[in-house]
């Protein structure tokens, strides 16, 4: 049984999950200065994605305590080319401070360089980045404005099995899009049907974990539809973080399983057909992989393996007894393994 958040503080006085589940928006309060564990094993992100079948952009400014991290990767799908480039200053500790709702405050990371901006604007989300020479000589600036348009979000409270760890994660799914994205001379159109994702997490995390996440934004025979589904990750036997959202409604989901085909060495192989399951068969899903967004960081202590694979996805998820069928809708899936 998966078990719907109340609303109130987050954490005791022990630091440790005053309830652990599922809601559809920010019902409990989280105060980083409540947090008991060590500081150093604090982590705070915001991460968009925004995109569309042609091309797409995630941003991420994240402060992990002994690192901060700014981030942009422009992905173009028609020519299967992705560029990253990130910004890392140690010993952060809560410096960037981050908000501690995504409901309002502004995120920013600026220096003398390159400016990323993520701003709450006229009920609107404003997305501002100036990186120079992002790719090659080129720099890369974007304009971007995010509406939500259903009024449900994917909201969990997820303990580890270690005293005063957890994770306090929000997904807000189909944020319209309107805006560009200009890479050296090329202007890129983020506007019609073009949709993105805002994944908010704080927490403190264990040093060694995996997960699997999965997020859809786009639209199918004129209805908005989207899914957060994911796992790996925390105990979860209060609530999964899987959700389907459809016709401006939010629909919660129960487990899910991502079947990543292996190469003949027995290793994933990302960029063949993925299956996506579920124990209660409401979810049945093919995602054909277009491109992946691979890193491979390796710093001794900290280790991050990511494979963040973009593509569309073709299926069903059962709701209220109906089959709800998509195809060719855009989106990702990743695999990431973390010693961080």
């Amino acid at each position: 049984m998966q078990k719907q958040l109340s609303s109130g503080e987050l954490l005791n006085e022990s630091g440790n999950l005053n309830e652990a589940g599922y809601a559809f928006s920010l019902v409990r309060n989280y105060h980083r200065e409540m947090i008991k564990a060590k500081k150093s094993r604090i982590k705070e992100w915001d991460y968009y994605y925004v995109g569309n079948k042609n091309y797409g952009i995630a941003l991420t400014i994240a402060d992990n305590s002994y690192m901060s991290m700014a981030s942009v990767s422009f992905l173009d799908f028609v020519k299967k080319e992705d560029v990253t480039k990130s910004k890392i200053k140690l010993f952060s500790f809560g410096k960037l401070s981050l908000p501690s709702t995504s409901k309002k405050g502004d995120v920013c990371y600026i220096t003398k360089k390159i400016q990323i901006k993520f701003l709450h604007e006229n009920g609107k989300r404003h997305i501002k980045v100036n990186y120079p020479k992002f790719k090659g000589k080129d720099d890369l600036r974007a304009d971007l404005y995010l509406d939500e348009t259903n009024e449900s979000s994917m909201v969990i409270a997820t303990p580890f099995k270690k005293d005063k760890h957890f994770y306090y994660n929000q997904k807000i799914n189909l944020l319209k899009c309107a805006g560009y994205v200009k890479v050296g001379k090329e202007v890129y159109d983020f506007n019609d049907d073009t949709y993105g994702v805002l994944d908010w997490g704080r927490g403190v995390w264990t040093y060694k974990n995996t997960w699997y996440w999965s997020s859809l934004n786009g639209v199918y025979k004129g209805k908005r539809i989207g899914f957060n589904l994911g796992y790996g990750f925390g105990d979860t036997s209060s609530a999964s973080e899987n959700m389907f959202f459809y016709d401006d409604k939010a629909y919660k989901l129960e487990d899910v399983r991502f079947d990543i085909p292996l190469d003949k060495h027995g290793r994933d192989d990302y960029l063949k057909p993925w299956k996506f399951r579920s124990e209660t068969k409401d979810i049945n899903i093919t995602f054909t992989p277009v491109l992946n967004r691979h890193a491979n960081l390796n710093l001794l202590v900290l280790k991050s393996i990511q494979n963040q694979v973009f593509g569309t996805f073709s299926g069903y998820v059962l709701i209220e007894g109906k089959q709800i069928y998509f195809e060719d809708v855009p989106g990702f899936a990743e695999k990431v393994k973390n010693q961080w």
